[in-house]
Formats: structure tokens, sequence, C-alpha cells
């Protein structure tokens, strides 16, 4: 794997300086590097909660399951409540540090017999072909090219019948006091990810922006915005 930056919403898309574009796109570059995130997983501890992504809960619980490929997985939070709702699972990441400790992490929950574990760029390599019946993307946040080379190999590997869900943070937060700086590159609106997707292959099932908040480390609220996109492939 050489280039994303990803994962649950643990995932932010970083900060940047205030120097203009150069500066912007040297974060971007860095943070495409699979030794920016190695560097994130390589302690002992979990760097996330291990909470699922709330979209995904509201998104996905009402599904058959069936085989699922969860995309950014990070620490596996999202793959290991897949596989507590009887999800086959593969947990797929640009670290292989991630992914060891996926690995522990379905094993302490025991569901390590559901969940499966893949280095995947999901820029440079495509999934395996219509292959699966979910495909979760949360917080894959890459600049416009190799993002829909990514959504192009992702909805290629839906099942027909299957679903495609992609999270991400929203550009309405990039005007909200509360949330550091982030390269706008990494984030398009939901429309701009929708209008990615084949509508002659394609019924798309939820396309918003969902606000939510959480508490801020000095106990206030802080609001956010979810890009939620939610698909059936149908051709």
């Amino acid at each position: 794997m050489t280039s994303q930056t990803h994962g649950q919403d643990h995932h932010g898309s970083g900060s940047t300086g205030t120097d203009g574009v150069q500066d912007v796109d040297a974060v971007v570059a860095e943070m495409m590097r699979q030794e920016f995130w190695d560097a994130r997983y390589a302690g002992e501890g979990l760097a996330w909660s291990g909470d699922p992504n709330p979209q995904l809960v509201a998104e996905v619980a009402d599904l058959e399951p069936g085989r699922a490929l969860d995309v950014g997985c990070g620490e596996g939070g999202d793959a290991v409540w897949l596989a507590r709702r009887g999800w086959d699972v593969t947990a797929a990441d640009l670290s292989p540090l991630a992914l060891v400790k996926v690995e522990a992490v379905a094993a302490a929950a025991g569901v390590g017999d559901r969940v499966r574990t893949l280095h995947l760029d999901a820029v440079a390599q495509a999934p395996e072909p219509a292959a699966y019946d979910l495909v979760s993307a949360a917080f894959l946040h890459l600049p416009p090219e190799p993002r829909a080379a990514a959504i192009a190999g992702l909805a290629a590997a839906v099942a027909p019948g299957g679903t495609l869900l992609w999270v991400a943070h929203s550009p309405l937060d990039l005007a909200l006091p509360g949330h550091g700086p982030r390269p706008p590159q990494l984030m398009p609106t939901e429309t701009e990810v929708a209008a990615a997707l084949d509508p002659q292959a394609w019924s798309l099932e939820v396309v918003e922006a969902r606000p939510r908040t959480r508490t801020g480390e000095d106990g206030t609220e802080v609001l956010h915005h979810d890009v939620v996109v939610r698909a059936r492939r149908t051709g």
C-alpha cells in the first residue's frame, strides 16, 4: 500500500500550517504514506477508542449479514462490530501495524474467526471484484484523482444487490469553530462522492451531510458533520 489517509472517525484528516498551497500539499503527501500510519500504530496501546463508527451502525444495523470489506479499518472497531453481528469481515488497511492490532482486538472480542486482515492500497489495488455484500470506507480521505480511483475499485468490489457505504468528514466543518485546519482537497461533499457512482449501476439510498456532536477535550460539545453516502448495486 502506498497512498491513502484513512480510518474511522478517530482517523482525522490531520492539520496543516497556514503558509500556502505548498505546505498543504506536503501534509497531504505525508499522510498518504504508509510510514505515516505505521508511526501512528507503533505504540503498544490502542490509538483510538475501539468504538464503531456511528454512521456505520446507523446504516448497516438492519442489513442481512454476509461478506464485508472494511477499508481503512484502523484498529478494527468497525470490523469487530460487524463480526459480532454475523458478518464475515475482511479488514483492510494501509498500515501492517494496524492490522496486527486488528487481529489482537478481534481475538480478544471472541470474533477472530470472523475477521481476516488484508494489506490493501485502496488507490493502487482494486479488491476482489463483486465479492462483498458490504464495502465500507470510513474516513478514507484522499485528493480528487486518487479518491476517484478508490471509489471505482471499491464499487467494483460490491456484489450485485450489495451495499457501498462511504463516510467522511464534511467540508461544512471547515468553517466551524473547534476544528483544526484540514486540507480541503481531502474533503468532498456528499454530492461529489455520489456523482462518482454510475447511476445505471447504483441506487443511491442516502446522500447527506449528517450532523453529530462529540465531547471535546475541554468538556464542551463540538458539532461535526459526516458525509454519508449509502448506495445499493443494481447492475
